[in-house]
């Protein structure tokens, strides 16, 4: 399908995620994805934005970047567009069930550093839908401009599962794993890391709270968050001022556990540190093209 381009709507504050949440899970049941479905051809604009300093600082710890940077995390601007996107995606007119609609990767181009004081304007738009081997695949995209300039942007892909056709072999994605990387790092992760990313980011999906509330959904413990464990890594790694990221979400990370963070020439993982090391996360950073 075609995508039209996007019709503006500028929001006066940012969405309250909670009834956003809320009425994108009562719409699921409703949803009978396909990628050749109609979306919202909105762009949302939320301009004059502002961070707060109190919110970022408990991002910063939580995810293991340094506090009081004057600088933005390059991850961040992921959680300032979050509400916009799940107004999006709990609409009407988006064709994908929220419940059980999987964030499978992102890759954010950073242009140069954002200051964490003054102000942004925000904007979030659907860009497309794409069949995939496991159900449909939409592309949310997330851009932020200082004094007029595009600074950030991201392109997020979430997958809702449902009976597909079979895929040509050239549409196939190889199932091999890949050789670990050097190991760098174990964190012992505890229980309540999913709540306390949430309270950071505003993310509340019951999956990641507790036990009780992740059995609901059919995991055994609660999960990390995959924005947290990207996050986690490049807090670990490092990232340059203008910098390109991607990152693929591959399995989820139960919580309390222990991960091992592996890293070599500008890739990065995020592995399981028992028997088989199961692959939760793989990425790559390096620095923007210069002009």
């Amino acid at each position: 399908m075609t995508t039209a381009a996007p019709t503006t709507s500028t929001l006066t504050g940012v969405p309250a995620l909670a009834p956003l949440l809320a009425r994108g899970a009562l719409l699921s049941p409703l949803r009978r994805p396909r990628p050749d479905a109609d979306f919202p051809r909105t762009r949302l604009v939320l301009p004059g934005l502002r961070v707060d300093l109190a919110r970022l600082a408990a991002y910063e710890r939580v995810c293991g970047f340094a506090t009081g940077a004057d600088t933005l995390p390059v991850t961040y601007p992921h959680v300032l567009g979050f509400p916009l996107a799940m107004r999006l995606m709990s609409a009407r007119d988006f064709p994908l069930p929220l419940l059980g609609l999987v964030h499978t990767s992102i890759g954010i181009t950073r242009r140069t550093a954002m200051p964490a004081t003054g102000e942004h304007e925000l904007a979030v738009h659907v860009e497309k839908l794409a069949p995939h081997r496991r159900g449909t695949e939409a592309t949310v995209v997330t851009e932020v401009r200082t004094g007029g300039d595009l600074v950030w942007e991201s392109r997020s892909t979430y997958l809702a599962r449902h009976r597909a056709p079979a895929p040509t072999a050239a549409a196939k994605t190889p199932s091999g794993d890949r050789t670990p990387l050097p190991v760098r790092a174990e964190w012992r992760l505890a229980g309540d890391v999913g709540r306390r990313y949430g309270a950071a980011s505003g993310d509340r999906n019951p999956i990641h709270l507790y036990p009780l509330t992740a059995r609901l959904f059919g995991f055994p413990r609660a999960v990390a968050h995959g924005m947290w464990t990207v996050a986690r890594c490049l807090a670990e790694h490092g990232t340059p001022d203008a910098a390109v990221v991607r990152a693929e979400f591959r399995a989820p990370v139960l919580l309390p556990g222990t991960v091992a963070y592996g890293a070599e020439d500008g890739r990065f993982e995020l592995r399981g540190a028992g028997a088989g090391r199961r692959l939760h996360l793989s990425g790559e950073v390096g620095p923007y093209p210069a002009a």
